[in-house]
């Protein structure tokens, strides 16, 4: 357990904690996608979406901390932190194109480009979908929405499909 002042002479801000903190969550998923890419010989659209969405249960902290404001996060930390971080990001966004290319090999490179900048993004609102706060679902009470209960998996399950149906590479 690290002391508050033990801290502070690592990190300088605030921000740069829950930086380390998303990058860490972001290694973590890196080596769920390894076990996908190295454990499976081929996998199917379904299956695939399946694999791929199940890696992101795991991952609540990781989507919790990207819905907070990443931009202000990535703002007021360090350069060095910053790049440290974008290492590990890019190395997901890496492993990502690996499993579609080998799952998928008729994709073109442009293809799984828009896959990753359709998917990437999307994982920055699953989390406030899944867990609205009271306050939130108070609100929405009162404007007259329902909210609908949902899953970190279900909505990365059928936004990858929808994703992947779309593809002319996918068949």
């Amino acid at each position: 357990s690290l002391s508050r002042p033990a801290i502070y002479n690592y990190f300088q801000t605030k921000e740069e904690i829950f930086l380390a903190l998303l990058g860490d969550e972001y290694s973590e998923w890196c080596s769920s996608l390894e076990k996908l890419r190295d454990d499976n010989a081929s996998l199917d659209t379904e299956s695939f979406a399946d694999a791929l969405a199940s890696t992101l249960k795991k991952r609540e902290t990781m989507m919790k901390i990207l819905c907070m404001n990443l931009y202000e996060i990535e703002e007021h930390s360090r350069e060095e932190k910053l790049v440290e971080f974008k290492l590990i990001y890019g190395r997901s966004m890496d492993l990502v194109l690996a499993c579609l290319s080998k799952f998928f090999p008729k994709m073109t490179e442009d293809e799984k480009s828009d896959f990753v900048y359709k998917f990437f993004p999307l994982m920055y609102g699953i989390y406030p979908y899944v867990h609205p706060t009271d306050k939130q679902n108070k609100a929405m009470k009162k404007a007259g929405i329902v909210p609908r209960k949902t899953s970190v998996y279900e909505i990365a399950y059928k936004a990858i499909i929808d994703f992947l149906s779309k593809q002319g590479g996918v068949k």
